[in-house]
């Protein structure tokens, strides 16, 4: 891995799932049951499905779906969600980043394809500190990859999203984050054409933060 580069910014978007928290045998698990149960793919869905929505990924792999049985559904996700617990971890150093950058005085923002209290409860299971500003699936008009979580977050923030940098580990939240036209750090092994030329961190166990001129740094 690449030393890591210095980042300077005056506002930080971070996803959670896969960069501020692990929770990748959760997910893989539940999609795998999923992909089981109605013959489908598990790996195709599990390319698909990382920093989406869940109704996204039903319309996409169930599009003929009636709505009852697509919300029946999501019920049976979203208890699967909660009830699976094994492996949620921090990705290394989060807690202690955000600690960091709390205690600066650095504007952060946690945006997620995931509902408010499923990310709420993950946070606290990893022992990760939440974030002041929470933008959750409820909360965007549009979901990943659209940028509007991240502009949100932003416009909550007070800092131009393109004046932010967004940390992200998937697909979808990587193509959101350069839509917004904020910065954009891939966090993790995630590689496509669309990291091509993207600042890459494999975690955050090694940046410390300082602050100046109306800005923040993080430095390996």
């Amino acid at each position: 891995m690449p030393h890591q580069p210095s980042i300077r910014t005056r506002g930080f978007l971070f996803d959670m799932d896969g960069t501020l928290v692990d929770s990748t045998a959760v997910v893989e698990a539940i999609w795998t049951g999923f992909a089981r149960e109605h013959g489908l793919d598990a790996q195709e869905i599990l390319g698909f499905s990382h920093g989406r929505q869940t109704a996204d990924t039903l319309a996409r792999f169930l599009p003929r779906l009636d709505p009852a049985e697509r919300a029946r559904i999501e019920r049976d996700l979203a208890e699967q969600e909660f009830a699976r617990t094994e492996g949620i971890a921090e990705i290394p150093g989060a807690a202690a980043l955000l600690s960091a950058l709390r205690e600066a005085g650095a504007p952060v923002a946690m945006v997620t394809s995931a509902s408010r209290d499923l990310a709420l409860a993950r946070m606290r299971l990893a022992s990760v500190p939440v974030p002041d500003v929470v933008i959750a699936a409820e909360d965007a008009t549009r979901s990943k990859p659209a940028p509007d979580g991240y502009l949100r977050a932003a416009g909550l923030l007070g800092v131009p999203a393109d004046a932010c940098t967004v940390f992200e580990d998937a697909e979808a939240g990587l193509r959101a984050g350069l839509a917004s036209r904020a910065a954009v750090v891939v966090v993790g092994g995630h590689v496509s054409a669309t990291t091509e030329g993207l600042t890459r961190i494999p975690d955050y166990t090694s940046l410390t933060v300082s602050a100046g001129e109306g800005a923040f740094s993080l430095n390996a």
